[in-house]
């Protein structure tokens, strides 16, 4: 099962290399990983997805608590939260295939982002369900390349993961 976690940190050089290790050191394979400023200049927020059981996510959470610059962790609930992820695909077409990948953009509301005699490339910010969806409808064309970035994600509502008062 896939887990995601929002994590606050100090925002100073090395941290991202100490969350990352701690993944590393105990085997944990990190599906996605997205670091961003906050709305605070001196705090950034990670957000990790990891594949695992609660067992492992309930360690992951332990230990990245231990590490000095970790601010706050939460495991983000299923359905609680909105992701989202940037894909740019660049996929191989004719003059006659055109029109029917811009249409599938169309559908999936990509963006065509740039256009060559033998390929396009759009640009999609959705969440990876749907990302996976138009690679499956593009695939038949002809792939490329892809560039996804980590996932981003935030609670619904009026919920947030601040820093302990």
């Amino acid at each position: 099962m896939k887990y995601t976690l929002s994590v606050l940190v100090e925002n100073q050089p090395g941290v991202l290399s100490k969350v990352a290790g701690l993944f590393a050191r105990r085997g944990f394979n990190i599906d996605s990983l997205a670091v961003g400023v906050t709305e605070n200049p001196a705090i950034s927020r990670i957000t990790i997805v990891v594949n695992g059981d609660e067992y492992i996510v309930e360690q992951v959470e332990k230990q990245l608590n231990k590490v000095i610059p970790v601010i706050k962790v939460k495991v983000l609930e299923a359905d609680r939260f909105i992701s989202c992820e940037l894909s740019l695909i660049k996929v191989s077409c004719n003059m006659k295939q055109r029109a029917e990948i811009m249409k599938i953009a169309e559908l999936m509301q990509a963006k065509i982002v740039d256009v060559s005699t033998t390929s396009l490339t759009l640009q999609l910010a959705d969440n990876a369900e749907h990302t996976e969806t138009l690679i499956s409808l593009l695939h038949p064309f002809g792939i490329k390349e892809i560039c996804r970035t980590g996932t981003v994600a935030i609670e619904k509502g009026p919920a947030v993961t601040r820093q302990k008062q």
